[in-house]
């Protein structure tokens, strides 16, 4: 355990066989929605939520990311829902989310410079740091690996329930496996109603999209781009030189890593197209009815046609992430078939967003 940790955990931290790939199911429960929009109901939202957390229950949680779903972070059981829930594969790590740094420290074997140079630049915040594991982290948190992503998110919920918990929360995207991203209660609910006992309404996320990676157990290397960029991080390491990831044997260090993730169930295309007509006759070949196409742009509009939906979004990289998956969310309910996306722009402040429709799109 890390030096002057001060977590107790129960049951066995060795990594348990995943239910996933057997046809399991999560039994059906059922589903609650608990709203925090005023002082008394965001009290009992907590109440409710630390309780649930603390019997070993999980509970989708609004962070500024996305909408997450928590268990206790030190017990191994609690962890396993998670991937009953979500049939997530066991392989996947996940993220353990902390109310302060002081918390991290005792989730991590060693907490270097860069770490506290990088925490205090963006915590709290969308950004993890993958550290050294500590011995009181259960071994499925991490996929076997003996890596632990943390991060301190800066959601005011989130902030008060881990504080009411005073455990670290194994958080991932509330969703099933592999499937876009929940931003609201709504998502979190049409994916998971009947697989958890508790949504907590927190509004809508206001990143909106995953936090970026960081590794800091060798040279600083970004697993998972995000709305802090790489450039940003090396900003705050005037030290340190700061290199994406190629790739590399062991266990996955960071979630978000798998070819084919963060999809809608339309197939997605990324494109780019100089009009209306350059569009449908590159998409032609799909067959694809016109109503059945969702097409979301951003610079080349195609208005006044017959496709089923047209979405423009902004310009700005913060509130097109912001607006991305509830978008592409729209779509699936919208039954669309085909979702024609156009290419972001090829700057270092849309890399994450990028990475995701490339993900999607796999």
């Amino acid at each position: 355990m890390a030096k002057g940790s001060r977590f107790l955990m129960r049951g066995s931290s060795n990594l348990l066989p995943s239910r996933a790939h057997a046809g399991y199911i999560a039994r059906a429960v059922d589903t609650e929605i608990l709203q925090t929009n005023m002082p008394e109901l965001f009290a009992e939202a907590i109440s409710r939520a630390s309780s649930a957390l603390r019997r070993g229950e999980l509970v989708a949680v609004p962070t500024e990311t996305v909408y997450g779903l928590a268990a206790n972070a030190l017990e191994p059981d609690s962890v396993e829902k998670i991937f009953e829930a979500k049939q997530r594969p066991q392989e996947n790590p996940i993220i353990v989310h902390v109310g302060n740094e002081s918390m991290a420290r005792d989730c991590v074997a060693q907490w270097p410079e860069t770490a506290s140079l990088l925490a205090k630049a963006f915590w709290p915040g969308p950004l993890t740091l993958v550290l050294p594991k500590a011995d009181c982290i259960p071994d499925n948190v991490t996929a076997g690996g003996d890596t632990v992503g943390v991060r301190w998110p800066r959601h005011p919920f989130m902030q008060e329930l881990i504080d009411a918990c005073r455990f670290p929360l194994a958080i991932p995207s509330a969703n099933l496996s592999n499937h876009l991203s929940p931003t609201t209660a709504v998502h979190v609910k049409s994916q998971m109603e009947g697989r958890i006992p508790l949504i907590i309404d927190g509004g809508a996320a206001k990143v909106g999209i995953e936090s970026t990676v960081v590794d800091l157990t060798g040279e600083v290397r970004v697993l998972r781009p995000g709305m802090i960029s790489a450039e940003a991080i090396a900003a705050a390491l005037p030290e340190a030189k700061v290199s994406g990831l190629g790739e590399e044997d062991g266990p996955l260090k960071s979630p978000g890593q798998m070819p084919r993730h963060y999809a809608p169930n339309a197939r997605l295309l990324v494109m780019t197209w100089t009009d209306v007509e350059d569009l449908e006759n590159q998409i032609a070949y799909s067959r694809t009815p016109h109503d059945r196409v969702c097409v979301i742009a951003y610079s080349s509009i195609v208005g006044g046609t017959r496709f089923g939906r047209v979405s423009v979004l902004p310009h700005d990289p913060e509130a097109y992430a912001r607006a991305l998956y509830g978008e592409l969310h729209r779509c699936d309910e919208d039954g669309a078939e085909l979702i024609c996306v156009e290419a972001v722009p090829d700057d270092p402040e849309w890399l994450g967003i990028s990475d995701r429709l490339v993900r999607a799109g796999a």
